[in-house]
């Protein structure tokens, strides 16, 4: 038996959702989920508003009772147990901590119910603050700390309960943007030391991406796809992943045929072949291309295989990298992102371009993705808009 194997059957707080529904006089908020969380996994729910997530965190800590199907937590069915009587506890955006206490009684606050002496809480209190790296500021009250410090309060409050199962139900969305990076790197590496089950709601993808063990993408009331940062992003399986998950050229096509290596695809009056997704699909369908494959040549002569002509829409510069939107001779937008490597090329309004867009970088999907493209060619208009 392999260690991964071994650690995954002995780590408590594994989940269990099987055939999970709530019913809200008529809304189906959860629509029959199916999922399975390793014990000791950092496992995030990620989708638009609206998709079900926080519905899900809150059957799974009980502050909702499922209309169909069960909740388990290492194997005990827990869809009728209240709350306060699952091993789990909820780190919420808000900090609700107590303004008249300080910060080691309000981490020791739960524990008045765990028949402990005074030593033994305020033993066990100090542990959780100096885990969350605030044990010098004890004796503070909460008005006297900064956001990113209440909300680490409020992660040591839980963690001092020694829960088998966390749930963080969107916990940084009321920080400000550096202290919300910040956070990401000390709430994954906290998660790693003290080895417990986390599962994370969240509508931000770097989040997601970030942190997260797995990742399972919501779309209303189910879930699309479930799969490691790399392989949601890198290989989404529909047309909402590849949308919703980072930014994504999303453009239509038809597929005409295949063979061992690919799918030709025809765009307007050009071809174009695909190496990766659904090869096998005819007629109607989705190609995606991130923005970080797609390659802007010099226009010059016959265009190369999977290239296609534009003009130059406008440029964004971003920092790090520079954005150019380019519409295509088909009339779609595509987006390229080029890391700034100090000689970063300028392209103007106008200039004419070839763009490459790579065979294995080009993913076909089929289904309905109206919405999607819709998205995108907002996308192509607003780059910073995807993060917001």
């Amino acid at each position: 038996m392999s260690d991964e194997v071994r650690a995954e059957e002995t780590a408590g707080g594994a989940i269990e959702l099987r055939n999970l529904s709530k019913d809200f006089d008529g809304f189906v908020a959860v629509d029959a989920i199916d999922l399975r969380i390793r014990g000791g996994e950092f496992f995030s729910l990620l989708g638009p508003s609206g998709c079900g997530k926080t519905t899900t965190l809150r059957l799974v800590a009980g502050f909702e009772r499922p209309s169909a199907g069960a909740v388990l937590i290492d194997g005990a069915d827990l869809s009728q147990v209240p709350a306060h009587r699952r091993n789990v506890n909820t780190v919420f955006q808000s900090y609700a901590l107590f303004p008249h206490l300080d910060v080691l009684e309000n981490v020791a606050y739960g524990l008045r119910w765990q028949r402990l002496s005074k030593a033994d809480a305020r033993r066990r209190a100090t542990e959780a603050l100096d885990l969350v790296q605030l044990g010098e500021l004890a004796s503070r009250r909460p008005p006297q700390l900064s956001g990113g410090q209440q909300q680490r309060v409020a992660l040591a409050r839980a963690l001092v309960l020694r829960p088998a199962v966390l749930l963080l139900d969107e916990p940084l969305g009321a920080l400000d943007a550096k202290i919300r990076k910040q956070l990401r790197i000390e709430l994954k590496a906290l998660q790693e030391e003290v080895g417990i089950t986390f599962l994370f709601v969240t509508h931000d993808q770097e989040e997601a991406l970030s942190m997260s063990d797995r990742i399972g993408v919501m779309n209303e009331g189910r879930i699309d796809q479930i799969g490691t940062p790399q392989d949601v992003y890198e290989t989404p399986t529909t047309v909402f992943v590849a949308d919703f998950l980072g930014v994504a050229n999303l453009m239509s096509v038809e597929a005409v045929s295949s063979d061992a290596g690919g799918c030709e695809l025809r765009v307007g009056d050009f071809r174009l072949r695909a190496c990766s997704g659904d090869t096998s699909a005819r007629g109607e369908a989705k190609v995606v291309v991130r923005p970080e494959r797609v390659e802007i040549r010099a226009h010059d002569g016959t265009p190369p295989p999977n290239c296609l002509p534009g003009m130059v829409d406008r440029t964004i510069y971003v920092g790090s990298n520079l954005h150019v939107v380019i519409r295509l001779a088909t009339g779609a937008l595509v987006q390229a992102s080029i890391a700034n490597t100090g000689s970063v090329s300028a392209y103007s309004q106008g200039d004419p371009v070839l763009v490459h867009l790579p065979d294995d970088a080009l993913r076909l999907l089929t289904g309905d993705g109206d919405d999607a493209a819709r998205r995108t060619e907002a996308v192509a208009e607003d780059p910073g808009g995807a993060a917001r």
